[in-house]
């Protein structure tokens, strides 16, 4: 039965391999060992992943340290699907040391959790709904990192189209996948609650930063030279997401009243 003790045994092949794969990218001609390498990884992770999901009886979503298992899981994904597009060399090393991050996290202060399910998050919509986010969040994650690095002092004067292009696709798809979460979240919460909307307080900061990456994008429509001015929106639309995603829980409105509370 696969449970957290085994998770070093499949996180750190899954690393090793995500880690060839990114000194792959970086030589030439071999792009296609750079892809075989991150998917052997991906396979790696995902088999202890079905492996808790089948020990726990229930998708390994309810928890903190779970929602890290797969934001660990998707950052590669989300590196593999740019790199396999755009052959950025660096965005696999990106995407893997991000990966680790959440990985040493959860081998540091692993959170085993072995409850079932409350009758609110027994939905079908549950599942899709948070890895559909989860996605999302990396897509968005990486394009707040180029951000930060295309507005650090020493690259400010530099107008690299590509930078640019590279953030807007991450947004658009990452926005994309954001609006496809939040109606599942929408169906899920008229099964579990009977409406489709509530302005609960995490329901209102989810609006709120959807709306700050339609911002981005429609900033970027109209202003193509203005490119500093929009990765600033780029990264005021990403701190909404770590107050929708992580700060929420800690508002005071929230406590005792949210229905996204699952203690």
């Amino acid at each position: 039965m696969m449970n957290w003790n085994s998770f070093v045994y499949f996180a750190i092949p899954s690393v090793m391999a995500w880690s060839i794969g990114a000194g792959m990218a970086y030589k030439l001609h071999k792009e296609r060992m750079a892809i075989l390498w991150t998917i052997i990884g991906l396979v790696l992770f995902s088999v202890f992943m079905a492996g808790l999901w089948i020990s726990l009886e229930r998708p390994p979503l309810r928890t903190m340290g779970e929602t890290r298992l797969w934001y660990s899981f998707f950052l590669p994904v989300a590196g593999l699907l740019t790199y396999s597009r755009w052959r950025y060399n660096w965005i696999l090393s990106f995407s893997t040391l991000m990966a680790v991050v959440f990985i040493c996290i959860n081998l540091f202060t692993p959170e085993i959790h072995n409850k079932a399910l409350m009758p609110a998050l027994q939905s079908p919509w549950f599942a899709p709904h948070v890895i559909v986010y989860m996605f999302a969040y990396a897509l968005l994650g990486a394009a707040a990192i180029i951000a930060c690095w295309f507005l650090l002092p020493a690259n400010r004067r530099k107008q690299d189209a590509g930078i640019m292009s590279l953030t807007d696709n991450l947004v658009y798809v990452g926005t994309a996948f954001i609006t496809i979460g939040m109606l599942f979240g929408a169906l899920w919460a008229k099964e579990a609650w009977g409406h489709y909307w509530s302005w609960d307080p995490k329901e209102t900061w989810a609006a709120a930063t959807w709306m700050g990456y339609l911002v981005y994008i429609h900033f970027r429509l109209y202003h193509k030279s203005s490119s500093h001015s929009a990765l600033g929106v780029l990264l005021i639309s990403f701190l909404l997401l770590q107050i929708c995603w992580l700060g929420v829980n800690y508002l005071p409105s929230v406590q005792g009243t949210s229905i996204h509370v699952y203690n």
